[in-house]
């Protein structure tokens, strides 16, 4: 009886492990006035653009904008790939309704 289910679990395991190196591959920038801020989807900062000329209190308010835009931008691509998984791999447990998508 839970033989088959210690195989699911293995298998949605391994699952999120590859969609977690997938989303190591994939960049979302956020922006705010010239400032631009690349992530991964697993928000991991990538790099920083700053146009040239800014002032200190401009580019904190400007970096600050930038970099939540990007982490937001970032999440909705890892929560979107992590409820594939979930979706793909978790049994349908009667009562659960559609807890992941599934109907």
């Amino acid at each position: 009886m839970f033989g088959g289910l210690k195989g699911k679990l293995e298998e949605a395991k391994l699952k999120a492990e590859a969609a977690k190196a997938k989303l190591d591959t994939i960049e979302v920038q956020g922006t705010s006035g010239g400032v631009v801020v690349r992530v991964t989807a697993n928000r991991e900062v990538r790099a920083v653009s700053i146009p040239e000329g800014m002032e200190r209190e401009e580019l904190q308010d400007r970096l600050l904008t930038a970099m939540n835009n990007a982490i937001q931008a970032a999440n909705s691509v890892n929560e979107a790939e992590m409820a594939a998984v979930a979706r793909e791999t978790m049994p349908n447990i009667p009562g659960m309704g559609n807890l992941f998508g599934k109907t």
